[in-house]
């Protein structure tokens, strides 16, 4: 098993510590979508071997533009934790803006300043995208200027594939 992943749908959800503690002892990282950023912190916290990948940057369904990334600056700070990464993944289904997305270009570059490269995975879910898988890829791989090939590298796969202890050949 390479991973858990938790979607929190409704209030009350995050309590289950037995959860969080067999994980950790495991090795086993957990991606969560849409959970309480306070929980996390605390989880994190708590749990320092647990590694916990946030989906979506934690952003509100059906929120596009300034709405949708309102509260970037409280995911932020969760990189204070080093065994917090994020996934940014699906983010042209937040705005409403068109490829290349240079709306989200701002945001993108706060995340990778607060996570860095290495805890910042790049993701399509092609059941959101209002794009093509190939603009997907080619807004991080030829559309962000200030990616250097070594960032790329880490953003698209390597640092995922790391951070669940996915042996690469």
């Amino acid at each position: 098993m390479l991973g858990l992943r938790f979607t929190f749908q409704s209030e009350g959800m995050g309590a289950e510590d037995w959860l969080w503690q067999a994980a950790e002892t495991a090795g086993v990282p957990i991606m969560i979508s849409h959970a309480p950023l306070q929980l996390l912190d605390q989880v994190a916290k708590r749990h320092r071997r647990l590694r916990l990948a946030i989906d979506h940057l934690n952003l509100p369904k059906g929120k596009k533009d300034d709405a949708a990334f309102a509260n970037l600056q409280d995911l932020l700070a969760l990189a204070q934790n080093p065994n917090i990464a994020v996934k940014v993944d699906a983010l042209p289904s937040y705005t409403t803006d068109s490829y290349p997305y240079r709306r989200l270009h701002n945001h993108i570059r706060r995340v990778y300043d607060a996570f860095g490269p290495k805890r910042m995975f790049w993701g399509a879910d092609l059941t959101k995208l209002p794009c093509s898988y190939r603009e997907a890829v080619t807004m991080f791989t030829e559309e962000i200027s200030w990616f250097t090939p070594e960032d790329k590298e880490w953003i698209m796969g390597r640092g995922v594939c790391e951070w669940i202890d996915w042996k690469l050949p």
